[in-house]
């Protein structure tokens, strides 16, 4: 059996790993939902862009659904504190996502085009409010979110909605819907041709620009914010009591990370060399290379984000003491082992069988596709 301290560490990594998986796979297609009503002139032309990612979508909200998951089971207390917080966003998030499922079933299926425009947008809405929201939500987090527990560790949420959408917050929505919609550029050009290439090419540089830019410019508002520093009382081998601990809040905190161990700072170095990258490689049109820029950058600015706030998941700025860490938010020692091995048998069998059903389905998507199955494509 992996000690407790080991597990809690590995469990940090893991749901990293999921998040950064649910914006690479689901992320592409969330990306070319807000494309939609803009790389498709024509009826035709937006099916060929739904088609690129209609055969994979449902498919891909795997990882929403195992991120969602092991953050309810390897952390309880981040799950019940931030569903109490952050409801009515996770609310938003939802009713956007309810757009997808029925916009690419039927959307095609009745020959109107009020209709069909109709569901244009509301998969715009569900490619491009989800993304927003979580970038929002990092926003907040990096911010510290209004939180505390009694003795009991019942969560006691004490802000509102509206201050979720601060200025911070809504610079960090607008560099995760940035970086997920020029992912899904990259793909749309991967598996388009002709004009459809030629707008998600320019999508794809203006959209780069945008989450770089952003990008760089929350990294030195992070250099201004107040960030939380454990300064006695935990003990990350122990059992989990969010308020057996001191906290400390101090100008730049988020940066002592990279300050005790300059290497980290390659992860955000990832997160810009793989923007211009994607930039160059969609510039001289080379999609395969470019989508694969994009998913590294995305695998640095999330990480980036987590190495800052380790080992805190969720800090309080109302009673920083109640932050919740990965030493302290977790489950027992046996849950998180037997989740472990769980993880180790199937998390390879989804890989394997994603990468299998996107090699039979791999090509392009073209007008004339379209024209001869009318009645099965999207």
């Amino acid at each position: 059996m992996i000690d407790y301290l080991t597990l809690k560490f590995i469990w940090w990594l893991l749901v990293g790993l999921l998040l950064v998986g649910f914006a690479i796979m689901d992320g592409h297609d969330m990306g070319v939902g807000t494309l939609l009503p803009f790389v498709g002139k024509t009826d035709e032309e937006r099916r060929v862009a739904i088609n690129t990612v209609g055969p994979h979508w449902d498919g891909n909200q795997v990882w929403f659904i195992t991120g969602g998951g092991a953050i309810f089971a390897a952390w309880p207390l981040v799950y019940a504190t931030a569903f109490s917080g952050f409801y009515w966003a996770m609310l938003a998030v939802l009713w956007a996502l309810f757009f997808r499922p029925v916009g690419f079933d039927y959307r095609s299926k009745v020959n109107n085009p009020t209709w069909r425009s109709t569901w244009d947008w509301g998969l715009f809405v569900g490619g491009f409010v989800p993304p927003l929201i979580f970038g929002v939500a990092f926003g907040n987090l990096l911010q510290g979110v209004p939180f505390h527990f009694d003795e009991t560790l019942r969560p006691f949420y004490t802000g509102s909605f509206w201050a979720l959408l601060n200025p911070f917050a809504l610079l960090c929505g607008v560099v995760s819907s940035a970086m997920i919609t020029a992912h899904g550029a990259h793909y749309l050009m991967l598996r388009s041709e002709g004009a459809i290439f030629e707008r998600a090419r320019l999508g794809a540089l203006a959209c780069g620009i945008i989450a770089l830019i952003c990008f760089v410019g929350a990294g030195f508002w992070v250099q201004a914010l107040p960030g939380h520093v454990i300064t006695g009382g935990a003990d990350a081998a122990a059992l989990p009591n969010p308020l057996d601990k001191t906290v400390a809040v101090v100008a730049g905190g988020w940066l002592h990370n990279f300050k005790n161990m300059p290497l980290l700072w390659s992860v955000p170095a990832l997160g810009i060399a793989g923007l211009i990258m994607g930039g160059l490689m969609a510039w001289v049109r080379r999609p395969g290379l470019a989508f694969i820029a994009s998913s590294l950058a995305m695998t640095g600015i999330i990480g980036t984000a987590g190495v800052a706030m380790f080992p805190f998941i969720m800090p309080s700025s109302s009673d920083p003491a109640s932050g919740l860490t990965a030493w302290d938010a977790v489950s027992s020692h046996f849950t998180l082992g037997l989740m472990f091995g769980a993880t180790v048998i199937f998390m390879p069998l989804i890989i394997f069988y994603t990468s299998w059903a996107y090699k039979v389905m791999a090509g392009k998507v073209t007008l004339d596709f379209i024209r001869a199955n009318d009645k099965k494509a999207y």
